[in-house]
């Protein structure tokens, strides 16, 4: 039996269960001993297991959050970002359906000047991951060593990795445990997650992304705000700059869900940014954050300035340039990429159409992230391969009207099975009301800061 020494006697394990199931505050050293103590093999897993259910239930304040951030950091190494006069910043999302806002957030941030260390996720359950839409580019590489990754930084101003397993690595044991001992939905512990990952590859200030609604995790604008304001404080606990943004994912964001569909998408708002109005939502949320990050870096003075130097980015071609130039950095061949525009695309094709006359009020965002899933888009589960091209496109968005017949959605599928699976989730998935209007809601729902 494992123990640790405190002033007038020993602490076990149990003890720090025993202690956290029944609300007691854990000190910096007792969550030390429990990480520490797993890492090593000291500490069982059904233990830990028993002090994660407990913390499921009971929670953490946020100085026991902040303890548990600094542990999962040092349990790894951490990234030495050569020193500059504009902090790194990076964002993170909670995850959505259609969410490629890092492919043209992180290029657009970078055109103004502030360096982006961002490491990235793949696709779980119903939303995309960005390391697999870029995997989809030839010869792109997502797996840079900490030298290559800081070398990309310097070519370009940003770099794409995912995470190494010498980073952060209780956060990889922990988060296995809590997939299967159904704790994976506890805010002290996505907010411990997400924080050290992020802390532990450089970055100076964050922005967070909260998703609140239906194709999110966190259902509820309460659950959304719980979570925002837990990453705020743990952020703030440790020195980092931090705003969380609270955004809308009722619909799917943009018109692409699919992992080469997405980067299309992304390529076309680089492109033109307000050529295309299905993705007019996408342009919101993305300028919306790379405003933040900008402020987070000391870049401008508000957000209204952000915005009209993240817009600008786009508008001039520049974000368009970095991007391009990050391609080649990671091992991409822009040419091959150029080539796959518009023919990259599975075998099976098939058109959704519109049985009524209306005004479509809503898009389910969970229904249509599980037709992806069902169509090789995501995972069920992590060990799980994805499918590069298949995916669905939305060719209305809530607040067009239709008409019977009307094409409302594309599958693209790999089989004929995977295409009637997804077409029974997309057909409730589309409400359309002729006796009702849409009520637009704001995509940007609440702003937390602490900078």
């Amino acid at each position: 039996m494992v123990f640790y020494a405190v002033t007038g006697g020993t602490v076990r394990a149990l003890d720090l269960i025993v202690k956290t199931r029944d609300r007691g505050i854990l000190t910096a050293e007792e969550i030390r001993f429990l990480i520490n103590g797993y890492l090593d093999g000291s500490i069982p897993e059904y233990q830990i297991s028993a002090w994660l259910m407990s913390v499921f239930f009971v929670g953490m304040d946020a100085e026991q959050i902040g303890h548990l951030t600094r542990e999962m950091i040092r349990s790894g190494d951490t990234l030495r970002l050569p020193r500059r006069d504009i902090p790194y910043v990076d964002k993170h999302s909670t995850g959505g359906v259609g969410d490629k806002v890092s492919l043209i957030l992180a290029p657009a941030v970078a055109a103004c000047g502030v360096p982006v260390p961002m490491m990235s996720g793949r696709a779980l359950g119903h939303t995309g991951g960005t390391l697999d839409k870029l995997d989809t580019i030839p010869g792109y590489s997502t797996h840079l060593s900490p030298d290559e990754f800081v070398s990309v930084i310097e070519q370009c101003g940003f770099a794409m990795t995912g995470q190494s397993d010498r980073v952060v690595p209780a956060d990889k044991r922990l988060y296995a445990l809590r997939d299967v001992t159904g704790t994976v939905e506890s805010v002290p512990l996505i907010t411990a997650s997400i924080v050290s990952k992020k802390a532990a590859e450089g970055a100076q200030a964050l922005v967070f992304d909260v998703k609140c609604g239906k194709g999110a995790f966190m259902k509820t604008i309460e659950e959304a705000r719980e979570l925002a304001e837990s990453l705020v404080s743990t952020c703030r606990a440790l020195e980092i700059r931090a705003v969380a943004v609270i955004t809308s994912m009722e619909a799917p964001l943009g018109y692409a869900v699919g992992n080469f569909l997405e980067v299309e998408e992304s390529l076309a708002v680089l492109r033109s940014v307000d050529a295309d109005p299905r993705s007019r939502d996408l342009v919101e949320v993305t300028v919306r954050l790379g405003s933040w990050m900008l402020v987070a870096a000391g870049v401008v003075p508000d957000v209204a300035a952000g915005e009209k130097m993240v817009r600008d980015a786009l508008t001039s071609g520049a974000a368009a340039d970095v991007f391009r130039k990050n391609v080649a950095a990671q091992g991409g061949d822009n040419s091959k990429l150029d080539a796959m525009l518009g023919t990259f695309r599975p075998k099976i094709e098939e058109t959704v159409t519109s049985d009524a006359d209306g005004v479509v009020v809503g898009i389910d965002a969970f229904r249509v992230g599980m037709a992806g899933v069902y169509l090789g888009v995501g995972r069920s589960v992590a060990t799980d391969a994805v499918l590069p091209d298949v995916g669905v496109v939305l060719h209305v968005k809530p607040g067009d009207r239709v008409k019977p017949d009307d094409p409302i959605c594309t599958v693209f599928a790999a089989t004929r099975d995977a295409a009637a699976r997804a077409r029974q989730e997309l057909d409730g998935a589309f409400d359309v009301a002729s006796d009702r209007e849409y009520e637009p809601k704001p995509i940007i729902r609440e702003e937390i800061t602490a900078l």
